[in-house]
């Protein structure tokens, strides 16, 4: 595996049925609603078969990292409601699979996400910051799970009451809540080596 390839196997447990499961994560369009700490915009660029085979979409996502990812991806296996497959191109390259499993009253979610990054700033930056990348990918995932647990609050709530008191979900992150403690960080690395440099001189 090159320094840019990346395989992150995602689980997720919620209290749903497959089928709202699957109708949820299956309309890419309706991500930027509910998930947007990730998906800032999402359009559909062709539509596919009457069961969204072939289906192509066009995203702009990002993480926690100050960067954006501009990417597309086609639906290559329609297991609906147990899942999809799906091929992807752009600043990512792989592929992507979602399982949908029913536990009783819950679903298990796996996303097994295989890709080689071909953006520059991650493909030359990889071979010293894939941990900071994949821990990037890790923050959105979790995010959507968080808000993916917001939305079918939301849609499972019995009375406009009931729906009012759920909470929005997770905005974008913003670029100094990174920037800020990679500063320090770089800040202490510069005084751990200049201090080093003095020891060893004396």
């Amino acid at each position: 595996m090159s320094s840019n390839d990346y395989q992150f196997v995602t689980h997720w447990r919620v209290q749903s049925t497959i089928e709202e499961v699957s109708d949820l994560l299956g309309n890419a369009p309706e991500l930027v609603r509910w998930w947007p700490s990730v998906y800032l915009e999402v359009r559909e660029l062709e539509p596919g078969d009457e069961r969204g085979l072939g289906k192509a979409i066009d995203l702009y996502t990002k993480g926690w990292l100050p960067y954006t990812l501009r990417w597309q991806f086609r639906v290559t296996e329609n297991r609906s409601p147990h899942g999809f497959s799906l091929a992807a191109w752009g600043d990512f390259v792989g592929r992507g699979v979602w399982t949908f499993e029913p536990d009783g009253d819950w679903v298990n979610i796996t996303y097994d996400w295989q890709i080689r990054a071909d953006k520059p700033l991650l493909k030359y930056l990889s071979p010293v910051l894939k941990p900071i990348f994949a821990a990037n990918h890790r923050w959105a995932m979790a995010k959507g799970e968080e808000s993916l647990k917001l939305e079918l609050a939301r849609r499972q709530a019995k009375t406009p009451a009931e729906r009012a008191l759920v909470p929005p979900p997770p905005k974008p992150s913003r670029p100094e809540v990174f920037w800020l403690p990679l500063a320090i960080f770089l800040g202490l690395v510069v005084w751990a080596v200049i201090k080093s440099r003095s020891i060893r001189s004396g």
